[in-house]
């Protein structure tokens, strides 16, 4: 593993453990030549799954590997600020990861992992919820934000 902060290629690992939810392992680690000590995580990748994403505006289609991080890095902004516990956040993050690897298919839209964190926001927290849907569905005026937030206030009801 390669030093975040010499970039030497070479690293021991002082010490191992699962995270809390059992879904990766966390190392420490030391640096042989600079003797810095940081961490890494690793994780099961099942399959390679590459995601679809609409140019929009008439362009292509994209095409990209599946990324956990930019599903985590959009749950945290969505989440921030709120009382929303850093594990709930990394147990939606690989619920999301593991119906994609294991849906069978080696390609998934862009939109269907939106939909999945919306359905996952939606049980977690709601202003979470109502902030990530409005940059995943272009909310451009209050009123789309007033209607969006009926709805929400329609299914807590229920």
């Amino acid at each position: 593993m390669r030093c975040p902060f010499c970039a030497f290629d070479d690293s021991q690992v002082k010490d191992s453990r699962p995270t809390e939810d059992n879904t990766a392992i966390r190392r420490r680690r030391q640096c042989t030549q600079c003797g810095a000590r940081f961490t890494t995580f690793e994780r099961v990748q099942l399959r390679d799954v590459t995601v679809v994403k609409n140019g929009g505006d008439g362009d292509r289609e994209r095409r990209e590997p599946f990324d956990r991080s930019k599903i985590e890095q959009s749950v945290l902004l969505a989440c921030r600020k709120r009382d929303v516990a850093r594990e709930k956040i990394d147990q939606l993050v690989s619920g999301i990861q593991r119906q994609v690897e294991t849906a069978g298919d080696s390609e998934v839209s862009s939109q269907r992992i939106g939909e999945m964190v919306m359905d996952g926001l939606r049980q977690l927290d709601s202003v979470a919820y109502i902030r990530f849907a409005s940059v995943y569905r272009d909310f451009s005026e209050a009123r789309d934000f007033e209607e969006f937030a009926s709805t929400v206030r329609d299914v807590g009801a229920e």
